[in-house]
């Protein structure tokens, strides 16, 4: 993805210090204790396997018969490929229980143990796995590859493998990074191990072709130029090869952008609700 020449000479900014917020301390704590509460009401099944390494699991939590399923959503955390956990998103679960969506919450093997093609080869495992583990109602219903920031990235490349045809029926991408070649200059890198040619091969923005399932791509009204140019560039590739919703959400930055899958009227609610349609 090109950027503008002010832009490559300050990537440190664009992707690490310029996403940072002061109030994210105060944000997390918030979703800490919603995650807490989330687990609090029971109807867990937690970390179940899909592969072999001990990060290959994830936890799922079915919306109840009387909600009215429509769906099945798959949730990719961020964290740069070398950092978080599900369970600091469970907060999102219970909302999208109650629009009618089964919600699976993955983790996946992390850098530097692992390079970020060999956690593309692992979350493709993870639609069949968590079909496996649905309702039987929900087999035949949509599934919604979703995931944030680095997840974003996770969940677009998922929807691109062969094998993923007729078994995603759609993709939400919020904040994503889709062109890593950005990144092989920045402090990232020192996990991520990339250089200007495996970067480029693990970017979907560059192997755009085929078949694609219906997509959105949301970003924060409130962050970086980078991020929101690689939102951008995504929506634009996606739609020359399908439907395609592109949304800025207003006011938002990097982390409240996750809030609206909460709220009943949220954006990111809206779209997967749109989605499954």
């Amino acid at each position: 993805m090109k950027e503008p020449e002010a832009m490559q000479d300050d990537l440190e900014y664009q992707y690490v210090t310029g996403q940072g917020r002061a109030t994210f301390p105060a944000l997390f704590e918030e979703y800490r204790a919603a995650g807490a509460a989330a687990e609090a009401l029971g109807g867990w099944l937690w970390d179940l396997r899909y592969g072999e390494h001990p990060r290959e699991t994830f936890d799922f939590r079915p919306a109840a018969a009387s909600a009215g399923k429509v769906g099945t959503l798959i949730y990719l955390h961020a964290g740069y490929w070398q950092s978080r956990d599900k369970s600091q998103f469970r907060f999102i679960a219970p909302g999208l229980n109650e629009a009618g969506f089964d919600v699976a919450l993955a983790n996946y093997p992390l850098c530097p143990e692992v390079s970020v093609s060999d956690i593309v080869n692992s979350v493709c495992k993870l639609p069949r796995a968590v079909r496996a583990v649905s309702p039987p109602a929900a087999k035949a219903q949509p599934l919604i590859m979703a995931g944030h920031s680095a997840g974003a990235h996770l969940a677009v490349e998922i929807a691109l493998k062969p094998e993923a045809a007729g078994a995603i029926d759609g993709v939400l991408g919020i904040s994503g990074v889709y062109d890593l070649t950005d990144l092989v200059g920045t402090t990232l890198n020192e996990n991520l191990r990339l250089d200007a040619g495996t970067a480029r091969m693990s970017s979907p923005l560059h192997r755009l072709r085929g078949e694609v399932p219906p997509g959105a791509f949301v970003v924060g009204e409130g962050e970086t130029e980078a991020f929101r140019l690689q939102t951008q560039a995504m929506a634009n590739g996606w739609r020359a090869l399908g439907a395609c919703r592109h949304a800025v959400s207003p006011q938002d930055d990097h982390f409240t952008v996750l809030k609206s899958f909460c709220a009943a009227d949220g954006l990111l609610r809206s779209i997967l609700t749109d989605l499954v349609a």
